[in-house]
Parts: structure tokens; sequence; C-alpha cells
């Protein structure tokens, strides 16, 4: 049971107004105020508190009631036993506490010739007028008799007696389908029809808690965030005024959101990804060094050094030659010619040299075989652009705009946030390089904007697979990708208003429906083609002629090995102009 909270009169001469002699003159709003002080104190340090309220006194009740409602002294954990001999029809201010806390009200019948007491309690959501349940009844001669299968604390939230119609707060998303059936000016919402995974979870718990619901949508159309003076908007704003029971979300936990409303049980983990578009397929113009690796290319000009001067060296010490440096450079250049399939004048007889340039030549032929068919595959690949895979990539190019979700926990952490990575991001506000749209927006922007390649969303992964999901759906194309590394991870799940009895209840059923498996099989198969554009292929294969703008890469080479051949002749002819023009005189005669 754990401790008791029990105020006890001091005095017993008045039993009408025995509370109010114990405090000696206080006001019944005092009263209130230091038994829920006290009990608040109370209940932080223990988990399972009884409070029993002995009083006759209505001012006394009537205030206790409000202010334990107001300072929520009375969760669901705290049992309050309110004693009293006042007639059941005159109780009716203790009507809210009653039916939505843990709470008995015992009514003592003290008559001349007998005593008899009568136990009830209050059914959540009932109406005032509603009459009470009576749960036992106490005679001196019987004793304690009970009326109903239910126990003397009946866990009334677990599955309602009276099936009370709750109302939920929704919004669209790329798995949820809405339609207005009534606008309500004084809710500041809409009533809706609502379908998808969330309304399959709140069917699921209506059928197992026995209620039924009614769903309801902000005017503003978001999940909410603190606004400038101290209001929640959206979702979160609806259940904290208490215009909702529960909202559906999924929210992301955040400290924040922590202070006005209650998660329940986490229904699904998932971080925060960039969607961007894909680019059109097109040829690597530098495609042409690809068929071998760095390092290949590498090892070959090594070669092409180190092979001759190995040869210079034999030959120096077998034959002195005059022009050592330039036998060197001719060996290259012979070396370089069978690399690129040309023919070579051997004047030499030595078998050593023929058997270095044999096995040269076996090399190259390999070599060069392996590489026209590596080029003539990957001549035939277009790659798919995906250049923004990091929020330092979107940061790097000025020309991207980035849409984040409007009142939601990533906007409100963009404007807390002091420095770091987030902090850069937030900077560009000002710029016009962010903008925020609601989650209803998400289709005609990725529609729009995204698809014309100027602007990225982020937002969390679950939500932009459906969006592509539903792209693909109508185009039968998957012209967009998502980043391959996600950030902010984060927890979401259902809300309720702070202390909320029904928190205990609902998050019950969303521990069985995560830890079956059915949760996730209704998110991930929520669309159909669901399976489809999720790993979109960054290399295609295709079968067509290729132009200049595939190949410039290749020519390029081409001209600057001309510029430099020029560059290099030209230099010769200044440097050395005697032997020029004689080397050329030479060759006439």
């Amino acid at each position: 049971m754990g401790q008791r909270c029990m105020f006890q009169p001091t005095e017993l001469a008045d039993r009408k107004r025995f509370i109010w002699l114990w405090v000696g003159g206080m006001s019944a709003r005092a009263i209130a105020q230091a038994c829920g002080t006290s009990a608040t104190t109370l209940r932080q340090l223990t988990r399972c508190v009884t409070m029993v309220v002995v009083s006759n006194d209505p001012a006394f009740l009537a205030a206790f009631s409000q202010s334990s409602i107001r300072s929520s002294l009375l969760v669901w954990p705290v049992k309050l036993l309110a004693v009293t001999e006042i007639p059941l029809v005159e109780l009716q201010y203790l009507h809210e506490t009653l039916s939505m806390t843990n709470s008995v009200l015992l009514v003592i019948k003290d008559k001349s010739d007998s005593l008899s007491c009568r136990m009830y309690i209050r059914l959540p959501y009932s109406p005032e007028e509603a009459q009470a349940l009576r749960l036992a009844s106490w005679t001196p001669h019987q004793g304690l008799t009970l009326t109903t299968h239910l126990p003397l604390f009946p866990d009334k939230f677990s599955k309602f007696v009276s099936a009370p119609t709750l109302v939920v707060a929704v919004e669209v998303m790329p798995y949820h389908y809405v339609s207005v059936l009534e606008r309500d000016e004084s809710l500041r919402g809409e009533w809706i029809t609502f379908t998808g995974v969330m309304a399959n979870l709140v069917d699921y718990m209506s059928t197992s808690m026995n209620f039924s619901q009614k769903y309801i949508r902000s005017f503003d159309k978001s999940f909410g965030s603190k606004q400038e003076d101290g209001s929640w908007s959206g979702m979160i704003g609806l259940v904290m005024k208490k215009v909702a029971d529960f909202a559906t979300g999924p929210f992301i936990m955040s400290p924040a959101r922590g202070e006005v409303v209650d998660f329940c049980w986490p229904v699904w983990t998932d971080d925060v990804r960039i969607l961007g578009a894909r680019g059109r397929p097109e040829v690597d113009p530098w495609g042409f060094l690809l068929p071998l690796t760095p390092l290949v290319w590498v090892a070959i000009l090594t070669a092409l050094l180190v092979v001759p001067m190995i040869l210079f060296l034999i030959s120096y010490y077998v034959q002195l030659y005059a022009q050592k440096i330039r036998w060197w450079f001719m060996n290259i250049f012979d070396f370089t010619r069978i690399l690129l399939q040309q023919d070579i004048l051997l004047t030499m007889d030595w078998w050593w040299y023929r058997l270095v340039l044999g096995m040269w030549m076996m090399m190259t032929l390999v070599l060069t075989r392996s590489y026209a068919g590596n080029l003539m595959s990957l001549l035939a690949v277009r790659h798919i652009p995906q250049p923004y895979q990091t929020l330092r990539d979107v940061l790097g190019d000025p020309s991207v705009i980035m849409i984040w979700q409007k009142h939601s926990r990533n906007e409100q952490y963009l404007r807390t946030v002091k420095s770091g990575i987030f902090r850069e991001v937030a900077d560009l506000e000002s710029e016009g390089r962010v903008t925020f749209h609601t989650q209803a927006q998400f289709r005609e922007s990725i529609d729009t904007l995204v698809r014309r390649g100027d602007h990225i969303l982020v937002d969390v992964g679950v939500t932009q697979r459906n969006l592509i999901v539903q792209d693909f759906s109508r185009t039968g194309r998957c012209d967009f990708y998502m980043s391959k590394d996600g950030f902010l991870p984060f927890y979401s799940t259902l809300i309720v208003q702070k202390n909320s009895p029904l928190l205990r209840a609902m998050s019950k059923r969303s521990l069985a429906v995560v830890e079956s498996g059915i949760f996730r099989y209704w998110f991930l198969g929520a669309k159909p083609n669901s399976s489809y554009c999720r790993y979109p292929p960054k290399k295609m294969t295709v079968m067509t002629s290729l132009s200049v703008a595939n190949l410039w890469g290749m020519f390029i080479v081409l001209v600057c090995g001309h510029f430099s051949g020029v560059l290099i002749l030209g230099f010769e002819v200044i440097l050395a102009p005697n032997v020029y023009f004689r080397s050329s005189g030479s060759k006439s005669q």
C-alpha cells in the first residue's frame, strides 16, 4: 500500500467541523492548499500514496477539489478516499475530481438508531447528472457488502464501463487520409474522418478499452510548437487546452513537449534524413580513368621510370655509352610505345634486353585488353547524381534551399540551438535558404520545388519514404532519393493530457502492438508499392551512341597533350637552335 497521508481531527466535539477546528481559523482554500502541498511533497517521495480526506464542509471539499486538479495532486497512482456525511445529491461539484481520479466517495449516514456507509465512484467522462456507481455498503450487522464485481479502487481507465466518446487530435501525413466534416471555431479545429496507420492504432485501443472516438484537426494543421507567448500550436495545443483527450502524431519526444503533455510508450524509432531529387543519368566524362584504380595508374607510371632505369644500369656495366641519359630516355619512349601498342626498332642482340621487353609486352597485353573491356562496359553505364548526403553538403552549396517541417520538434530545435552545424543551418533562414512547410504541404512541395533540384526536404525518414512511394504510385518513376545517413535520432509516440489517467492504459496497448510487430507491419505496409524506390540504383546501363558532352574529358587530355608538345618544341627551338637546325640540315642533304 505504501505510505498513507491521513488528516485526523484533534477535537471530536463537533464531528461536522473537525477539519476546520484542526487548522484553527484558516479559510477553506488555505486548508485545501496546505493539504495539497503536504500531499504533493509526500507523493514525490513515494510511488503509491493513499489519501483520506474527512470533511462535512462543502466549501472545503470544493476548494480541495479545485486545488487538487489545478496542482495535479491526484494523479492516478494516488488513491483518494473522501469521507463525508453530506448527501450524495449535494456533491455534484466533486464530479470532475471523482470521475477523473482514482477516488472513492464514502458517504456516512449516522442516524440515532443506526449507522451505515456507502461507497461510490464516478465513471470517467460521465455527465454531471449521471448517477454515481455504488461499489459497496457497510452496516454493523452485515459488515462490508460489495454491490458490483469491481474492487473498491477499480482501474476505471483500463477498460471503460460506460463506453465514452473521446476526442482525438490528428494531422495529415503521407500514410493518413482525412476529410473535413465540420468546422468548429470555438474549438479552433475541424471535425474530420480519419484513416491510416495511426487510425488503426486508435481503433485497436478503442476496441480494447471500450471507447469511441471523434477526430479533430487544428486550424494551423501542424503537430505543434511553443509560441513566443508561451502557448502551443497544433495538436499539442489542442491536448494542452483539454480540447482533445489525446493526439496520435506520432510525436517526437522532447523535454519541451514533456513539460505540457505526457508521452505514451514509444511506437516508432527513426531519425531525420535528407530527401532530394535524383539527377538525370549521365556518363562520367572522366570515365576513361575508371577501368584502372589510382594505385594501378601509379604502378604503371612508376614501372615506366624504374624498368628503363634498371636496363640502363645493366647496360652501363656491360658497355659504356657516351650519351647515357639520352639512352635512358630512349628506353622510356620504347616502353611507352609498347604500352600504347606501337612498334619499335630493336637494334640490340642482348638476350637479357629482349627478355625484359618480352615480359613488358606480355604485361601490357593483359593490361590493355582488360582496360579496353572495362572501358567498353563503363561507357554503357549512366551515373545518377545524388549530391546531398549530409548537411555539410547542403551548406556547401549556396544554390539549394532546405524545407523543414513547420511547428515541429525540429523547428523548435533550430530556434534554440546555440552552436554546431545546426546553428549554421538556423542562420541560413535569414538568407532565405531555410523555409518551413506543414505535413499537408509536403506532397506539393516535393512535386514542384524538390523535383526541380534547387530544394531539399529535411524530415523524418518514414515520412520521406512514404512520400517517395506516393510519387512512384502516381508517376511510375523513382525521382527522389534519401540520404544514406541520418541525424537527430528520436522516439515517437502518442501524447495525452498532462497527468492524464489514460497514460497507463494507452501505454500498455502501445507496448503490446510494438512488441508483437503489428505496428511496424502497419507502418511499412501502409502504402502500395512500399518496397519500390527504397534503394534506388545510382547507376544504370543503356545502349546508345556517345556524344562529345559525355567524352569531353578525353578531349581535354588530347588538347593538353598537344599543347605540352608545342610548348616543349618551342623550348627546344629557343634553347638549342643550332642543334635543331643542324639536325634538319643533315636530313635535307
